[in-house]
């Protein structure tokens, strides 16, 4: 998302990136000097973003230093918490890497979601698929992020049909709105394992 896109009511939230430098350094072994970067470079941006009252939003991405939940939760902690810092989720990314599926993870995200990026994807493959073309269960998803209270933009993302915009555009918003007017199935009653958790995940 580019910095400056604004969520509904007019705040705008800015997507702090998250490569370079840091994953250079993680790509040679020195996670804590790659961690130590990251943080350092968004402090400054941190501090100017509250001095205006600008929400932040970053985003975990498949492949880079911060690519899970749970190296957002790492993230915050490093800085400490601050009250600037938000998520921007992507939910196919969720549907490719996450522990937990993508409905508990947008309830385990709610406290911190700035910006939500939507799109169809498969399990352990990182490729931004239209509607219909992947795995992810629509409904129970779009219940738990209404069910959170978010009011923020909630975007297709899909970098690789730019060219098929209007059709996409045409076609994107009638499958979501069937999706969410669809009742989710109940979740099967299982005990969530503990590693499952998003490290760090509360608030």
């Amino acid at each position: 998302m580019p910095a400056g896109d604004a969520a509904a009511g007019g705040a705008p939230v800015g997507d702090a990136p998250t490569s370079d430098p840091a994953t250079s350094d993680a790509a040679t072994g020195d996670a804590a000097t790659a961690w130590q970067r990251l943080a350092a470079s968004l402090t400054p941006v941190l501090e100017a973003a509250d001095a205006a009252g600008i929400p932040l939003a970053i985003e975990p991405e498949p492949g880079h230093l911060l690519a899970t939940l749970a190296d957002f939760h790492h993230l915050r902690r490093l800085l400490g918490d601050p009250p600037a810092l938000g998520l921007t989720l992507d939910l196919g990314h969720c549907q490719c890497l996450e522990p937990l599926p993508p409905a508990d993870c947008v309830r385990a995200a709610a406290p911190w979601l700035r910006h939500v990026q939507i799109e169809d994807m498969r399990r352990g493959v990182h490729d931004h698929l239209p509607f219909g073309e992947g795995e992810m269960d629509f409904p129970p998803v779009l219940a738990a992020l209404a069910a959170t209270g978010y009011q923020g933009l909630t975007v297709v993302e899909l970098p690789r049909h730019s060219h098929a915009g209007p059709h996409y555009a045409e076609t994107s918003l009638p499958f979501l709105r069937r999706a969410a007017a669809a009742p989710a199935a109940a979740a099967p009653e299982t005990t969530t394992p503990a590693t499952a958790v998003p490290e760090g995940s509360t608030p």
